[in-house]
C-alpha cells in the first residue's frame, strides 16, 4: 500500500510540473509561459466581452495586413462567438466591399459586403502583400491560433492530453505580441527586422511592434495596455480558429456521461446474464 501511495504522489507531482512547465521551441530554446484563459479546460467558455475587444483590436490594427478568410461576417453573431447582434454585424459588413461576379457582361464587380460574405483580404494576392510588407507575407489569422504553438516534448504533451490543455497557440501569440524589446548591445538587428526573442523562427521578425498603450479605445473600462490588447486579440484568434469550441466541449461532456452510463449498464447486464454460470 505504501508503494502505491508513493506512485500516486509521484504522478501527482509530475502532473503539477507539467502544468507549470512552459512550452519550449524544438530548436531555439524559446520558452513560452502559460497564460490563464477562460476557454481552457474541458468546461472552458469564451469571454464575450474579451472576444468583442479582441475583434476591435483586430479590426483597427491587424486587419490592415492580416486576413481572416475562413470567417464570414455572420459568424460574429452566431452562438458561442462575440455575440454581436445581427444589426451590429450588418453595420460592420457595410464598411467593406467584396469582389463578385461575373455579371451578365462577364465582368467582375464590387459590391457592399453582406452577412454571408467571408472577410475580405487586405491584399489582392500574395505578391501584393509581400510588396507592401518588405517581402514578408502576413499570415492569415483564421487558423493561426491552432497552427502556431511552441513545441512540448515527451512527456509533457502526454500530460497536456490528459489535462486537455490546448491553448499553446494563444500562449505563443500573446508572448510574441508582448515580446518586442531593444536588442542587446552585442546583437545586430538586420535592416527591416525587429528584435523579438519570443519569435519561434528566430530572434528577428519582419513585423513591426503592432500594439502600444492607448492605441485602441475600450469603452468598458478595461485597461488599454499592450498586454491587455495582446490577451484580447489572442482570445479572438482562438475563437476564429475554432468558432464551435463551446459546442464541441458540451458535446464531449455528454458523450463521456453516456459512455459511463453505458459501461455501467453493460456491466450489470453481464452480471445478470451470467450470475448462475460457474466460471
Amino acid at each position: 500500500m505504501s508503494t502505491m501511495i508513493k506512485m500516486v504522489r509521484a504522478l501527482t507531482a509530475a502532473a503539477a510540473i507539467a502544468v507549470a512547465a512552459p512550452a519550449m521551441a524544438a530548436g531555439g530554446g524559446v520558452t513560452i509561459d502559460r497564460q490563464q484563459w477562460s476557454f481552457s479546460g474541458p468546461f472552458g467558455t469564451f469571454d464575450r466581452g474579451q472576444l468583442q475587444r479582441g475583434f476591435k483590436v483586430y479590426q483597427e490594427v491587424c486587419a490592415a495586413c492580416h486576413g481572416l478568410r475562413q470567417i464570414a461576417f455572420r459568424n460574429l453573431a452566431e452562438e458561442g462567438g462575440p455575440s454581436f447582434s445581427e444589426e451590429q454585424v450588418k453595420v460592420i459588413a457595410s464598411d467593406y466591399t467584396v469582389v463578385d461576379g461575373p455579371d451578365d457582361a462577364g465582368d467582375m464587380f464590387e459590391r457592399p459586403a453582406v452577412l454571408a460574405d467571408k472577410w475580405p483580404s487586405p491584399f489582392p494576392n500574395e505578391q501584393a502583400a509581400r510588396a507592401s510588407n518588405g517581402g514578408a507575407y502576413p499570415p492569415d489569422f483564421s487558423l493561426l491560433a491552432k497552427a502556431r504553438a511552441a513545441y512540448r516534448g515527451f512527456p509533457w504533451f502526454i500530460f497536456d492530453a490528459f489535462t486537455q490543455y490546448q491553448e499553446q497557440g494563444p500562449d505563443y501569440i500573446y508572448a510574441l505580441l508582448t515580446g518586442y524589446h531593444e536588442a542587446p548591445a552585442d546583437v545586430v538587428v538586420p535592416d527591416g527586422q525587429y528584435y523579438n526573442p519570443n519569435f519561434l523562427a528566430g530572434n528577428f521578425i519582419g513585423m513591426a511592434p503592432p500594439l502600444s498603450d492607448e492605441l485602441v479605445e475600450y469603452t468598458d473600462g478595461t485597461p488599454m495596455t499592450t498586454e491587455q490588447y495582446s490577451r484580447d486579440v489572442s482570445a479572438f484568434m482562438m475563437w476564429a480558429a475554432e468558432p464551435h469550441l463551446e459546442a464541441r466541449k458540451k458535446l464531449g461532456f455528454r458523450v463521456m456521461i453516456f459512455l459511463i452510463v453505458f459501461a455501467g449498464l453493460l456491466y450489470f447486464t453481464k452480471k445478470t446474464l451470467w450470475r448462475n454460470v460457474e466460471h
